[in-house]
């Protein structure tokens, strides 16, 4: 096998997720490329170092613009808030490195565009770890979109739900909570859920045209973790928004950290002329799927259990009957960057993809802003 040298740029929960794949990928998947976690790079050495012993990297940095000077990287995992994504993307893809970047692509369309820009002149492969299109249920129901089973489609809709931010006592900023604060998040629940769902709805159903968007912030001053001091909340605490799909299907979607007793629900349901089909995150390894063209005696929503061999992935796992989680979306996406490598085919969602995704997302707050229908 190649060497593939991995350097990884921040070691939060995320960091882990991507480390673990990375870790995993050759175990279970034929590939002829095999990361190798060389270099973590972290702005506190003691916290980097404890990380690197901790995942097995071999060496560390505290300054990502030396990690860019290595000889020895072969591609840059960028981990870190979203404000920092551009300027690494930029640097990394002058300096001929691959790039992983975590979602979403940038703050804006704008920024997104320069690094699609800089990765599209430098040529290097990239990716954007969108990982929900990984889980196997996820992608048994793109095939069976793909394969015309639901024919036209009419509707798609999708929420994801949290409740983590209802107390006003959480602080914005820091390295914990950066995702409440503008200035290191860009957004609130649309770039961070929403995207999600986003980019599993261009995937799955196709371009969106327009939208029409609500937002809300419900606690409008939080302390700052860092500096100590009140500030006015930027960013959006719940977002639902209405949409036209290029095939001329609806689109609803919401998101919300304010939904108390849910952390993490994400489900999405398509319906189409011939049949249907949902997903939940919390049942992740089982897709529901109804077909009008059964018998009416036994016509009714069936549940499929995700875990046999001929299913997405699933023969890379154990035996039928034993289900995966939400750490193995990360694995199979690893797996399919190493065979891109293979092949010379681009690893999807790639920086351009995920560039619509963030289209939508700029649309959406547009919209929210202006209480109007905007263009994507």
């Amino acid at each position: 096998m190649k060497p593939l040298n991995i350097g990884m740029i921040g070691y939060g929960f995320m960091g882990k997720a991507h480390t673990n794949a990375y870790s995993q990928a050759n175990h279970f998947f034929d590939c002829q490329y095999q990361p190798v976690l060389k270099a973590l790079c972290a702005r506190n050495k003691d916290k980097a170092q404890q990380f690197a012993d901790t995942w097995g990297y071999e060496s560390i940095e505290t300054d990502w613009r030396e990690l860019l000077k290595r000889d020895d990287i072969d591609a840059v995992d960028i981990c870190v808030p979203n404000n920092l994504h551009k300027e690494i993307a930029i640097a990394a893809a002058k300096a001929g490195k691959m790039i992983l970047c975590e979602k979403p692509l940038a703050m804006d369309t704008a920024e997104g565009e320069e690094m699609c820009k800089a990765v599209e002149d430098a040529g290097v492969a990239n990716m954007v770890w969108y990982n929900y299109r990984r889980v196997p249920a996820v992608t048994l129901a793109k095939k069976l979109i793909d394969e015309g089973r639901l024919g036209q489609i009419f509707h798609y809709r999708a929420n994801f739900l949290q409740d983590w931010t209802i107390n006003a006592d959480v602080p914005q900023g820091g390295a914990a909570t950066w995702r409440l604060d503008a200035e290191a998040a860009g957004s609130g629940v649309t770039g961070d859920l929403l995207a999600h769902c986003i980019d599993t709805a261009l995937w799955l159903n196709g371009g969106i045209t327009d939208v029409s968007a609500v937002t809300e912030t419900f606690v409008k001053e939080r302390t700052h973790a860092e500096t100590g001091e009140k500030q006015p909340v930027k960013i959006d605490d719940a977002c639902s928004f209405l949409c036209h799909f290029e095939n001329g299907s609806l689109g609803l979607f919401e998101s919300t950290r304010y939904a108390r007793g849910h952390k993490a629900l994400y489900t999405l349901e398509v319906n189409g002329e011939h049949a249907s089909l949902r997903w939940d995150l919390h049942d992740l390894h089982r897709l529901e799927y109804f077909d009008h063209a059964d018998d009416s005696v036994v016509r009714g929503w069936r549940s499929i259990h995700v875990s046999d061999g001929d299913q997405p992935y699933m023969g890379n796992w154990w035996v039928p009957g034993l289900q995966i989680g939400y750490e193995h979306s990360f694995i199979h996406q690893v797996a399919d960057f190493l065979k891109s490598l293979e092949g010379g085919e681009p690893a999807r969602p790639n920086f351009r993809d995920a560039l619509e995704t963030q289209k939508v997302c700029d649309a959406v707050l547009a919209s929210a802003a202006e209480r109007s229908w905007k263009n994507v």
